[in-house]
């Protein structure tokens, strides 16, 4: 069976919840299901380099009949080997196919040529899209919450302030209407001029400060897209929002909401534990729907 030569045309980048497409490839798995790669779909996968977002929910169906997604992964190809879920190299390697594989239970009809349509669940999307968006924010409002403390200079966000979030993440999770990421300040992170001692006791502080921020950019309710160079998998796609001041934009490949305006606040809440000589911060940012 010929494999893939190109990457998986995307459009829920666009908020597409429907896509008709053509079955291009199966992979039976070691567990009965079957990866199903077509070659354009609405349906967002989980990135194993960084599975922040799970997979949206929704179905598949060919020939009038629609069969559940029980989950949906990145795939990669170069050509000789397929790799579903568990790619050797980051999403967007030149020589390398990057393609959305549907993991199915019943792949009867699914055969490559088949023509197929798949839905996605639109409040399980929303919500998804919600955390994501929210959790883009928090970075932002942490990050310039956190800017006072620096003592030395290091590279910036997407607003030119002290990108803390992305020098000390260790992990983000995005949930339902809300996520969870986790930051490790260990010597490193002070050899850059983070005071790590002193964050403890300004919890409260900070989280205040970027609370107020959060609540300020919310109620401008701000347009929110994504700007990509094309429409494949592996393309390099940014998050972007007009917020007061300075327009923000951040490399993702999730779901997003389009606007502010469907939120009625964001919040954030820090938690420190130390242990092993390093400062642990996790902070848990909830999403709260306009509707």
């Amino acid at each position: 069976m010929t494999l893939p030569r190109t990457d998986t045309v995307v459009t829920y980048p666009s908020g597409d919840l429907t896509s008709t497409g053509t079955v291009l490839h199966t992979v039976p798995l070691p567990d009965g299901r079957t990866a199903v790669v077509l070659d354009r779909t609405a349906f967002h996968a989980v990135d194993p380099v960084w599975p922040d977002q799970p997979a949206d929910v929704g179905t598949i169906a060919v020939d009038g009949r629609a069969r559940a997604v029980v989950d949906a992964v990145v795939g990669a190809t170069d050509g000789d080997v397929f790799h579903v879920g568990d790619a050797p190299v980051r999403t967007g390697t030149e020589g390398w196919s990057f393609v959305v594989c549907h993991l199915v239970d019943d792949a009867a009809g699914l055969t490559p040529g088949s023509p197929v349509t798949v839905d996605v669940d639109p409040e399980a999307r929303r919500a998804l899209s919600a955390g994501h968006t929210a959790c883009h924010l928090a970075s932002l409002a942490l990050n310039e919450a956190l800017a006072p403390l620096w003592t030395k200079e290091v590279p910036g966000d997407g607003r030119g302030r002290p990108d803390f979030d992305r020098l000390a993440i260790v992990t983000s999770r995005i949930l339902p209407d809300a996520s969870r990421d986790e930051y490790r300040i260990g010597k490193s992170l002070r050899k850059k001029g983070f005071p790590a001692a002193e964050l403890p006791a300004r919890l409260d502080e900070i989280v205040a400060s970027a609370n107020a921020l959060l609540a300020e950019w919310v109620a401008t309710g701000a347009a929110v897209s994504i700007q990509r160079e094309s429409e494949g998998l592996g393309d390099r796609r940014l998050w972007t929002c007009a917020l007061p001041g300075r327009t923000a934009s951040i490399p993702c490949g999730g779901t997003h909401l389009r606007s502010l305006a469907e939120l009625s606040g964001v919040e954030i809440a820090l938690e420190a534990v130390e242990a092993e000589g390093a400062l642990t911060v996790v902070m848990t940012t909830t999403a709260h729907p306009a509707f």
